[in-house]
């Protein structure tokens, strides 16, 4: 009995010891290896979203930051200095200027009607200050045309700038300030035409003026000759008619 028990435990223990590497085995899932691949597929497709999210938004800031760059080229004080030049022109104006009072007093002095009770002397004066007056006008609209021209080249060359820069500009911010320089410069070439023709206009209507002021005081100096004189106006014949 003994030894039947002795080998019984014997058989157990190698049934025992057979059975334990084959519970120990790695079982193969096909099914379970499927879905880990596809979870790894759907996660790599993630972080490649996320890659070009990214790289996204870097162009993005890159982009960003272009459009706030500042503009490298200024043409203000050349601009602001061709406006000086012809200000100061315009400031130099002689005699009758570009004033209201100067030049209603101006007329009420020189320009009206010739007074009856004025010296011939005074008349003289008087038609002197108009010539004057209307050369200096000539020659101030002569020095006006002369720096509108002046200030030719220098627009020209910062045109020329401007455009370049506006086309080679790296964003909106480049851009823009270059066309408010363009505009700027625009604004500056205004500003000279009209200097321009409110010159020729003071010169022009200051030598209408005088014309119309000499008429009348002819006027009067004949009536003077003609009451003065003893000269009384009679019908002449000429070339023996």
């Amino acid at each position: 009995m003994t030894a039947r028990r002795s080998l019984l435990s014997a058989l157990v223990l190698a049934a025992g010891l057979s059975l334990s590497p084959a519970r120990a085995l790695t079982v193969f899932d096909p099914s379970n290896y499927v879905q880990n691949v596809i979870q790894a597929a759907r996660a790599l497709e993630q972080i490649n979203n996320q890659i070009s999210s990214l790289a996204n938004e870097a162009q993005m800031l890159v982009n960003q930051a272009r459009n706030l760059q500042s503009l490298p080229l200024s043409t203000l004080s050349q601009i602001q200095s061709s406006v000086q030049r012809t200000q100061s022109l315009i400031a130099q104006a002689q005699n009758i200027a570009y004033d209201v009072q100067r030049i209603e007093a101006a007329y009420a002095a020189d320009y009206g009607a010739a007074s009856a009770s004025a010296s011939d002397a005074a008349l003289v004066a008087t038609a002197r200050t108009r010539w004057q007056n209307s050369v200096g006008a000539f020659e101030d609209s002569l020095k006006t045309q002369a720096g509108v021209v002046g200030n030719i080249p220098s627009t020209s060359a910062a045109m020329a700038s401007l455009v370049e820069a506006s086309q080679s500009a790296s964003g909106a911010l480049q851009a823009a300030q270059a066309g408010n320089q363009l505009l700027a410069l625009q604004s500056q070439q205004l500003s000279d035409v009209t200097a321009l023709l409110a010159a020729q206009a003071r010169a022009d209507a200051l030598e209408q003026a005088r014309n119309a002021a000499t008429e009348a005081q002819g006027r009067e100096q004949y009536r003077r000759f003609s009451t003065h004189s003893g000269y009384t106006p009679h019908d002449v014949t000429m070339f023996g008619e």
